[in-house]
């Protein structure tokens, strides 16, 4: 048996879930989430838990096993508390703007760069160089947070570029002078 698999999912109090065959629909305070799960896994709502049933130990059985149960796992946890990722922005004359509901960055281009943000994230920006990605997918906020850091990836030799929070950047050592 999967450990992740076989784990139950503890339901918070506010939290509904709604099963109709593989779709999968979450709803909480901060919002709601629904998913397709694949048709061969079961989910079952008992005592106040949320439990992922495989049919057969077959090595795909055994894979979406654990898959489903994170994915119905993070829906849970998006709904009760949310998601957010942390970028920092260095370098000289590098800086973020918030324009509404979307962000502008000057990023050492000729041109600022302007960042929708999608139905479902806010961005925030703090200062002029951490910009914050929240929201209650844990998927979107990932992909959006990583859009936003290929902007303008950190570079090895000074470090200058979008980067997430805690993020460590290897540093090579430039020419050697003679």
């Amino acid at each position: 048996m999967s450990r992740i698999g076989r784990k139950p999912i503890p339901l918070p109090k506010g939290v509904e879930i709604s099963i109709s065959g593989a779709h999968v629909v979450v709803k909480g305070p901060k919002g709601s989430l629904e998913r397709d799960i694949h048709p061969d896994l079961s989910v079952k709502v008992e005592a106040e838990e949320l439990l992922v049933e495989r049919p057969t130990d077959g090595r795909e059985h055994r894979s979406l096993h654990g898959l489903t149960r994170s994915l119905l796992a993070n829906m849970v946890t998006g709904v009760t508390d949310g998601f957010s990722k942390s970028l920092e922005i260095n370098g000289v004359g590098y800086r973020a703007n918030a324009k509404g509901k979307d962000i502008e960055f000057a990023l050492g281009y000729s041109h600022p760069v302007h960042f929708p943000a999608p139905e479902g994230i806010t961005l925030t920006v703090e200062g002029t160089n951490k910009v914050t990605v929240s929201g209650t997918d844990n998927q979107l906020v990932g992909q959006i947070a990583a859009n936003i850091r290929e902007l303008r990836p950190p570079e090895p030799y000074k470090g200058k570029g979008i980067k997430y929070e805690g993020e460590r950047i290897r540093r090579k050592a430039g020419k050697a002078a003679k």
